[in-house]
């Protein structure tokens, strides 16, 4: 019997960059635009195909309970990485392992592929956690899936926060703090994956946020990818010595993410407006002081003809191309804005918020625990 999962996509409102560093906050929002993986029972040789790959599919196997694939052929790491770890928890708890088909269909990608900066990779991993969850009758908590995927991401990229993993597996509005990445990769190392799902990680922590009532949010794509990865390292490459400056874009970071969740739980909209204002400034003099284009012109212009409409309007994300998004009074025309945006080659995408998933349920803040030591 086949087994479907789907995963939303993911927006940034505020405290990007800041986030990847361990206990920084920044405040998300899961869209409607999702991947749906459907995992189908089969016998001697597995398949993985993609809408974007079709009709080619990638041919696995087991040796024992090993997946073994074709080493010529060139599978989406993240979805493998989801796979391995998965299993590696099925066999920690006794769960007998198939052979399946896994089929993944995208709707985070323009007709020609491109994607739209939605965390196309995140919600891959996190509906591929899930299917495979259910597949395998793994009794876990909707936690400890979030643990899994971000143990899978964490096998993936160096950099990433894990907002986009807990936007996707959560849904609606979240206030997302990241784990410290380097001490659980040592954990990683020295430890089965099923004890690090059962425990605290320090810092990370999922919440959810109130969504703006008085508020809707547009969303612009400048059709031009970005590489999260790249800026995100590029960041980080020039940090290191932990300068003054980088110091305090954290500490002026917190704070503005603080006052926008302090805002939304108010209904305070201008309040709202005005942090999401100071978080652009705070970006752009990030970028300024790093080296990289997180504001492109591209995205300029989406947030000037925001501004200049009454939104208050940033990148979101990484920057350098792909989103900006723009707060605006739900009661304000936004005809003269939109068509500002087509004049600008600027793609407005007809998103919807996805409704919050279940309760968060041994989340909290993990800031002060003890585990992980």
């Amino acid at each position: 019997m086949a087994v479907v999962a789907r995963a939303p996509g993911k927006l940034y409102i505020a405290g990007e960059y800041a986030v990847v560093e361990p206990g920084r906050p920044a405040v998300l929002v899961a869209v409607d635009r999702y991947v749906t993986v459907t995992v189908t029972p089969t016998e001697g040789t597995g398949h993985i195909i993609s809408d974007q790959t079709a009709p080619r599919a990638l041919a696995w196997h087991r040796v024992g309970d090993d997946l073994v694939v074709d080493p010529e052929q060139s599978p989406s790491r993240f979805v493998l990485a989801a796979i391995q770890t998965v299993e590696e928890v099925a066999r920690s708890l006794g769960a007998p392992l198939g052979v399946y088909d896994l089929r993944i269909d995208s709707e985070l990608d323009d007709d020609s592929g491109r994607k739209f900066g939605l965390g196309s990779s995140a919600a891959v991993t996190v509906a591929t956690v899930r299917a495979l969850c259910a597949f395998h009758r793994l009794d876990l908590t909707r936690m400890e899936q979030f643990k899994l995927a971000l143990l899978a991401t964490l096998a993936v990229e160096r950099s990433g926060s894990g907002g986009d993993v807990a936007a996707s597996q959560f849904g609606g509005w979240i206030r997302y703090t990241a784990f410290d990445r380097e001490r659980l990769r040592a954990e990683r190392v020295a430890r089965p994956a099923v004890e690090l799902l059962r425990e605290p990680w320090p810092g990370l922590g999922v919440a959810r946020v109130v969504p703006p009532d008085r508020l809707r949010l547009l969303v612009g794509w400048t059709g031009s990818p970005a590489s999260t990865a790249r800026l995100v390292d590029g960041v980080q490459a020039r940090k290191r010595d932990r300068d003054v400056r980088y110091l305090a874009f954290l500490d002026d970071s917190t704070a503005c993410v603080d006052a926008l969740v302090a805002a939304l739980e108010a209904d305070d909209a201008s309040g709202v407006r005005r942090a999401v204002r100071r978080n652009r400034e705070l970006l752009r003099g990030l970028g300024e002081h790093a080296g990289i284009t997180i504001e492109t012109p591209a995205l300029t212009r989406l947030i000037e003809t925001a501004e200049a409409s009454g939104g208050a309007a940033k990148t979101s994300g990484a920057g350098g191309g792909d989103c900006g998004i723009a707060l605006i009074d739900r009661d304000r025309d936004i005809e003269a804005l939109l068509a500002a945006w087509e004049r600008a080659d600027i793609r407005r995408l007809s998103l919807r918020v996805h409704p919050p998933e279940g309760v968060i349920d041994d989340a909290g803040d993990a800031t002060a625990g003890g585990s992980l030591a």
